[in-house]
């Protein structure tokens, strides 16, 4: 094997591998040279949770030579998101030679992928201002005032670009809130059409290449209490139809320029919200379709609800389990508090939902059982990490959520925050960590009232 594609195999791997919930790449199989990768925009920043996607291209003398990196989330080519990323995708960084550094700065072959992308990084910091060189120290009165603006623009097009836009595209929602035409029917199908190999290499050739779709989706479920809290945050600020104010150091062609408007981003982001749960529900009667055909995803799903049960059996775990309707593509579990914990005497009702595309698309999970909890969403939706390298297993899925609902003494990790008003009493003072807790216990005992 090519010594290049070797490092680059193995840098995708590690990274795919790796625990870091705010990176992702990907590459098709068969050109590991082009690959794609998203940055998930820093909590605390005005980027924050925003989905920004970079195009690497990987010559033959990597890595003695750095890769190209191309910025993606430009919104066309008319958005400069950072003094450092431009509107025309260019990536200013010194590692890449794009930019002068100093002397110790420049690319060797000890940097890689994740030290490209850390460094990218590091730019969506809490004031980007202040990343334009001869802008590092502005204290001046004007300086500070557009510090201010254009935080409030980048959070603003972080929003509206990076998240909104992407989304709809994902889910074929038109400018106008109305949707595209989709075929399901059609889609499962093919799915137990018996086609060729070949034929699905032909496809998958003709088919743009969109690798973080379902961790977009995904991770939108996760964030969206989040983003509606920005705009509350922006509403407070700025009036709409209110202009952005150029900065300093964009021009025309090269800047961030537009008109703030929350309260339509705040509609659009109900929408996709809609949208994204009428999907989830959809799954099951596509579910029905694959069952009727006995494709591969509904034998393989059916044989592995059966496995989980016999686990649980075994183990004598109290938790129990059942498909509802008898569709292997949603799974019904109830889950018993952990004794001696704040869990404890709690009944939870857990509805996990499959696509008929799994492992492609993961499963979606949702308490039906309202719970107070920092590691779940005021829907429901739960934060959990089921290794990458195990996706296709069911019941790691089950062990994940059940332990992100059981750990007491978690890490620090902003990227968890799903449920804000919970997150933020979890980890305030002893005094809020006091007030969590009886609200979880009271959570718990209203389980149990309404089970």
């Amino acid at each position: 094997m090519d010594q290049s594609v070797f490092r680059i195999t193995k840098e995708l791997s590690d990274l795919q591998k790796d625990s870091d919930l705010s990176l992702a790449v990907a590459c098709r199989d068969v050109d590991v040279r082009n690959v794609k990768a998203m940055i998930i925009g820093p909590h605390e920043t005005p980027y924050e949770f925003g989905f920004f996607e970079f195009a690497f291209v990987f010559n033959k003398d990597y890595p003695r030579r750095s890769p190209q990196v191309q910025a993606t989330t430009t919104n066309d080519g008319r958005t400069r998101f950072n003094p450092n990323i431009y509107a025309n995708g260019k990536v200013c960084l010194s590692i890449l030679g794009t930019w002068r550094g100093e002397r110790g700065e420049q690319w060797s072959a000890a940097q890689g992928l994740e030290s490209i992308l850390l460094s990218i990084q590091s730019l969506m910091s809490m004031n980007p201002y202040e990343n334009e060189p001869g802008f590092e120290d502005a204290k001046e009165a004007q300086d500070q005032k557009n510090q201010k603006d254009y935080i409030q623009k980048i959070r603003h097009e972080t929003i509206r670009i990076s998240v909104v836009h992407r989304l709809e595209e994902y889910l074929g929602i038109n400018p106008d809130g109305t949707f595209a035409p989709t075929s399901v029917s059609g889609e499962i199908a093919s799915l137990g059409s018996g086609e060729s190999d070949m034929d699905i290499l032909d496809e998958e050739s003709s088919v743009p290449f969109e690798p973080f779709k379902d961790l977009c989706k995904r991770r939108f479920l996760w964030y969206y209490d989040s983003y509606l809290a920005a705009v509350e945050k922006g509403k407070s600020e700025v009036k709409d139809n209110q202009s952005f104010v150029r900065m300093p150091f964009e021009s025309l062609g090269n800047g961030m320029e537009g008109k703030f408007n929350y309260t339509e981003l705040e509609k659009r982001l109900k929408v996709i919200k809609a949208a994204l749960d009428a999907e989830t529900e959809g799954w099951a009667a596509e579910g029905l379709q694959a069952k009727a055909q006995e494709t591969t995803v509904a034998v393989n799903l059916q044989r592995q609800f059966e496995q989980v049960v016999e686990h649980f059996k075994r183990r004598d775990l109290a938790h129990s389990i059942e498909l509802e309707d008898g569709n292997p593509f949603v799974w019904l579990v109830t889950y018993f508090g952990k004794p001696m914990t704040n869990l404890d005497g709690g009944l939870f009702r857990i509805r996990l939902c499959f696509s008929a595309r799994f492992p492609e698309e993961q499963p979606r999970a949702r308490f039906e059982t309202k719970i107070f909890h920092h590691r779940i969403a005021a829907d429901g939706t739960p934060c959990y990490f089921a290794p990458q390298n195990r996706r296709e297993d069911v019941r790691t899925h089950l062990e994940a959520i059940i332990d992100a609902l059981e750990e007491e003494s978690p890490p620090y990790d902003p990227r968890t925050l799903v449920n804000p008003e919970a997150f933020k009493l979890f980890w305030g003072s002893a005094d809020d960590r006091k007030m969590y807790n009886r609200r979880l216990r009271r959570s718990v005992q209203q389980s149990m009232e309404e089970f």
